[in-house]
Parts: C-alpha cells; structure tokens; sequence
C-alpha cells in the first residue's frame, strides 16, 4: 500500500490554524531568530522605569486589560482610525497611563533595528510586565513567548469582558471563573494594586455623600477618608485627581496592600469587599501574614493570565509597527 503524504499535511496545515495553548509557548522561540530579545527588553524597561516610576503599575494593568479582551494579543495596543475605534479608546481603558504603552513601543522601536518583523508586540508587553514587576520588588516569574498580535481591536468588545469597580464580589468571582481563575488566583492578581494608582472617580462615591448617616463609607478607616476627600475635592473639574492604591508603599511591590484591606485602607469598594466577603478573605488574610504566599500565587497566576487566548498560526500576525496592523483594513 502506497503512503500518503495528504493526512499528515491537513495535520500541519490544521495546526497552524488552531490558537497556541500555553503548553506550546516556548522559552527559547526566539533563540535562532532574535537572540539578543530578553536583553533589549530588559535595557529598555531598566531605563524606563528609572526615568517614570509609574511605568510598572501601567505595564501590568495594560497587560491585563489586553488579556482579557479577546487575550494576549496586543490588540490594546492599536490606535483607532477613520474606520474602527478600538480598544485602547473604550471608556474603561482611557486612562491607561501612556508611559506602558511607551515601553513597548520603545522596545519594539529597538528589535526592529536589530531583528526586523520577528518579535510580537504581545510578547513584549509580557515580557516588559514581567521585568517591570521584579524591578520594583515583584517575584520573578516565567514568560515563554511565541504569541502572535492580533488582527481585531474593537471598543465594543471590551466592555463586559474587563471587571468594574461597582460590580459586587459575586459577580467579579464569576467573571474571573468564566475567564478560568480561581477565587484564590482572583485575590492574588488583584494583589497587583500593591503598586499604581487610581482616579478619584473609581471611588468618588464612597468618600462622597455615602448615606444619610455618613459622609464615607464605614468600611473606610475614617482619618483616610477625610484626607481622601480633601485630596479628591475637585475631582469633577480636575479629572486627572487621582491617590495610591496602597497609601503605605505605593512604590514597592510588596503585601502591604492586604495589610491595608485589614485595616479599612483599601482604596476601591471592591479592595474593601475582597476582604468583607466571607470567599476571599482567607486568602487576604494569608496573604497579609506571609509574602511568600502571596508572591509565590501571584507568580503563578501571571503565568496563566499571560497565556490567556494567545494566538498562533494565521490567527495573528507579527506587527511592524504595535500600533497598527500590517495591513490597514476596515473592521466590521
């Protein structure tokens, strides 16, 4: 019987189509065609965050706003034009800091010199993310790489697939199973808010006419809500107001941020929830008294979140510039 080449190339061809699993990113996929990758990242990142502080805290909340839209595709990072109004301008994602995504395009900037048409932006926001967190403390984690950017970015699919500052813990713990996280690995990724900042706005109403019987929420620790108030006075004029997530060190990455959460500091109404809700205050409270726990989980969690929907094969492509697509086209 004669042997046919057909089954196994319909094999081939097949694979190319189907989306990477985390199992098929690889920690030497850049090794041949782009050697120098993880040091020009890093050489760029270093100089960043040195320069802008605040550029770790905007890394690792533009990484997550990416990931869960459509997944790690660096889709976030397209600008709208005449035709589609993408990601990057959905309401919830207007005030992503622009020095995340300045480091990704200074890195990319930087490899097209050395290795053109070869690196992701999706693999240098995560790659970026990463190192960005070790350098202010953070554990260091892995990032296999291999993704490929995406070819859609568009606002109307964000809202809904990224969790609100209103929503109740009910529904952030669903939003997160549907996303395939844990109630454990949800705390650990919101532990991320150890490090940035967030506009007055996102919790406006909990330091403002909070009842009948009370100017802040009760769940506030009532000397940090007097001077919330005064620092966000004039938040409806100046819309740029905003205060650290963690008023202790807002710098470092570290567990101060469950501390706060005990001790009625947590900034948002859903840091205060994390740790009234009777699912994820164990986790908070284990991770307030060993780090180890806390960075060891968060590590692991990043490591999921960084292969959610990564694209392979003609899902994506390599993009000569993170900002557009290769090919400049019309989304319907």
């Amino acid at each position: 019987m004669a042997y046919s080449p057909l089954p196994l190339l319909v094999a081939l061809i097949s694979s190319a189509l189907l989306p990477l699993s985390r199992s098929q990113l690889s920690d030497t996929y850049y090794h041949q065609t782009c050697p120098k990758f993880e040091q020009i990242v890093a050489d760029i990142v270093t100089s960043k965050q040195i320069s802008t502080p605040t550029t770790a805290a905007g890394a690792l909340r533009l990484l997550t706003h990416d990931c869960f839209v459509q997944g790690c595709d660096a889709s976030l990072l397209i600008s709208s034009n005449a035709f589609n109004t993408a990601e990057r301008d959905a309401d919830i994602n207007l005030s992503l800091p622009g020095d995340a995504f300045d480091v990704v395009v200074r890195a990319k900037t930087a490899l097209e010199l050395e290795c053109p048409g070869v690196v992701s932006c999706a693999d240098i926001l995560a790659l970026a993310t990463r190192n960005l967190v070790n350098m202010v403390g953070g554990p260091f984690y892995k990032v296999p790489v291999g993704r490929k950017d995406g070819l859609v970015s568009q606002a109307a699919q964000v809202e809904g697939n990224l969790p609100r500052t209103s929503w109740p813990m009910t529904k952030i713990i669903s939003f997160f199973a549907a996303k395939g996280f844990t109630v454990g690995e949800m705390v650990a990724l919101t532990g991320a808010h150890t490090i940035g900042f967030s506009h007055c706005k996102e919790f406006a109403d909990r330091i403002f006419n909070f009842s009948a019987a009370s100017q802040h929420d009760p769940s506030l620790n009532p000397k940090y809500a007097e001077r919330l108030r005064q620092m966000c006075a004039s938040y409806k004029v100046d819309t740029g107001m905003s205060a650290f997530n963690d008023v202790m060190t807002p710098g470092k990455f570290d567990n101060m941020y469950f501390k706060n959460l005990k001790n009625g500091l947590g900034l948002l109404a859903t840091d205060a929830e994390l740790y009234a809700d009777e699912r994820t205050r164990p986790f908070v409270e284990r991770y307030a008294e060993d780090q180890k726990a806390f960075f060891e989980d968060f590590a692991a969690a990043m490591e999921k979140l960084g292969a959610v929907g990564v694209k392979g094969g003609k899902e994506g492509e390599v993009r000569y510039r993170c900002d557009a697509f290769n090919t400049l086209k019309t989304q319907k």
